[in-house]
């Protein structure tokens, strides 16, 4: 009895492989196609909800509010749009990932016109620390922004929904405030900072977007139309280029302080 007990007897690497297993109570694909392209609508309550987060977020930025900025990014709608472009990346649908990604340009590009409007209506004219702080892209940014994307969109594909995740990832990695910096760099002229801030915005959205990516092809996510090796092939070294234009200009800025602090 106790040798069969010790034949039985679940390895290392099974317990492991269960410890960290995302699909054993992952939802089913239709229930999360419905959460994730629901919550990438750019129709009706998620724009109003988008604008209070902009004007807040700006304010927050503007007068150096921490708790303000925190608010604004908990109710951003951002991170929706995203999940949903890599759910049709993943189901290789190129209508619907295409309808996303406009919707996701589009929302960049209110974001942006409301924070210009308040910037350039506002007496407070000198940027806040809270507004440097997103004009400086670390590498540290695309550990945040995987990570977060990891457990946002492992987060909306279980059975039992989290509601604390996306939030918490809304907060981590901050969508919301350096499109808002990007509004007051434009309306104050403010170019250097306009660059920093947009890379920054840049980071986020696209680390968030391949981290879902990973996962949602690891859950096996049907596909509209069926990729051929070929297809996947070409679309896997698209992704890797993407990430190392992505990542060049933090990389060549990582060389150039090396080199000065070697000074």
């Amino acid at each position: 009895m106790n040798k069969l007990d010790l034949n039985n007897k679940p390895s290392y690497k099974q317990v492991f492989k269960k410890m960290f297993s995302i699909k054993e109570d992952a939802a089913s694909h239709e229930e999360i196609k419905t959460r994730i392209l629901s919550g990438g609508q750019i129709t009706g309550t998620n724009m109003i909800v988008m604008v209070c987060a902009i004007l807040i977020a700006s304010v927050g930025l503007n007068t150096d509010s921490v708790a303000v900025i925190i608010g604004a990014m908990l109710i951003s709608p951002l991170m929706g749009s995203i999940l949903a472009m890599a759910y049709g990346t993943v189901s290789n649908d190129g209508g619907l990932a295409g309808r996303h990604a406009m919707g996701f340009a589009i929302q960049i590009i209110i974001s942006v016109a409301v924070a210009i409007l308040y910037f350039t209506i506002s007496p407070v004219k000198d940027p806040t620390d809270q507004l440097m702080a997103r004009t400086s892209p670390r590498f540290f940014d695309v550990i945040i922004a995987t990570a977060g994307g990891i457990a946002g969109i492992v987060g909306q594909t279980r059975q039992e929904k989290f509601n604390n995740i996306i939030p918490g990832v809304a907060i981590a990695t901050a969508l919301m405030p350096p499109l808002c910096t990007c509004g007051y760099s434009i309306a104050n002229g403010e170019w250097r900072m306009l660059i920093g801030a947009a890379y920054l915005f840049v980071i986020n959205a696209y680390f968030i977007y391949m981290s879902s990516c990973f996962i949602l092809a690891i859950l096996k996510i049907p596909q509209t139309n069926e990729m051929t090796p070929a297809d996947r092939r070409k679309l896997n070294r698209k992704m890797i280029r993407n990430t190392i234009v992505v990542l060049l200009p933090m990389i060549l800025i990582v060389i150039h302080l090396a080199k000065t602090q070697s000074f």
